[in-house]
């Protein structure tokens, strides 16, 4: 059902206009919902620090200009489609990046970020999903718009708007030890443990116990002093026996979860978490590379 709400004619909205150009406020036409979207009013962004390389060419991402960019945030529906069912004028909802095309889930984009790599792909973003949250108001697809149960969350559990963009992250991760059945009282792997998707207190809020490897045991301190009865570290040595002997003392390993960032080619830690893991058919054992070529 539509909405009847009147949106102003005309909203602020930060805009890249030459590629890998500098980000302008603008004023720009307030988008309008249509079948399958809904217009949301922004309340709190997530900034990652990939966004700079993004932005300046570095990260090799390509998208067509002008954009706008952002993709992970919380907000309000402020208008809703005339197919919308479910969601309602005023919901609190969080808003994430991928979009798949509907009639192909091959293709696919990074809403404000990357335009995917087919030519159907590219179509998408370039005359669809090209403006994305960094902006007072946003059109969103509904397929990655999720409602928010505020009163559990903001009322009951104290979290504020801006802590809920967290809650984007944690989707990323959460997806992953779906997929490969992690269970409460399992051992996870998380390697590396100290970036922004770790997934260490996603496992943690599953039941799971968690071994968290890197370089830096100042961070890996972090994760450990969080959660001290669920979370022991493991500073790699880039030594593989000596990595996967560290990993074993602590018992059987069931899965790992493996982010891998740019700059990590040459790193021993897939081979270690490999060797530490229960030797039975089929590892159980997830990837989310973020090295782009």
């Amino acid at each position: 059902m539509s909405s009847t709400t009147t949106l102003p004619p005309t909203m602020k909205a930060l805009l890249q206009e030459e590629k890998n150009g500098p980000l302008t406020l603008k004023e720009t036409p307030t988008p309008t919902p249509g079948p399958g979207s809904i217009v949301v009013k922004v309340l709190a962004n997530l900034l990652q620090h990939q966004t700079r390389g993004i932005l300046s060419g570095e990260a090799g991402f390509t998208y067509p200009v002008p954009m706008t960019p952002g993709g992970r945030a919380i907000g309000r529906v402020a208008a809703t489609g005339p197919d919308t069912t479910s969601l309602s004028e005023g919901q609190l909802v969080l808003l994430e990046p991928f979009i798949r095309a509907r009639d192909d889930p091959d293709m696919w984009i990074f809403w404000g970020a990357l335009e995917g790599t087919s030519e159907g792909s590219k179509k998408l973003f370039a005359e669809n999903w090209r403006y994305a949250t960094f902006a007072e108001y946003v059109k969103a697809p509904l397929e990655v718009t999720w409602a928010l149960d505020e009163k559990r969350l903001c009322g009951q559990l104290g979290y504020t708007v801006p802590e809920l963009v967290q809650l984007a992250v944690d989707v990323v991760p959460y997806s992953g030890l779906k997929g490969i059945g992690l269970k409460a009282g399992e051992r996870l792997v998380v390697t590396p443990a100290t970036g922004l998707f770790s997934g260490a207190a996603v496992a943690v809020a599953m039941g799971a116990t968690v071994l968290v490897t890197g370089r830096n045991e100042k961070a890996l301190k972090k994760l450990v002093d969080a959660h001290p009865k669920l979370v022991s570290s493991v500073t790699r040595t880039n030594d593989v026996d000596t990595d996967v002997e560290n990993l074993q003392r602590y018992g059987p390993v069931d899965a790992f979860l493996e982010l891998t960032p740019k700059g990590a080619e040459g790193s021993t830690h897939v081979r270690a978490a490999f060797g530490a893991l229960k030797q039975y058919w089929g590892y159980r054992w997830h990837m989310e590379v973020g090295v782009v070529d």
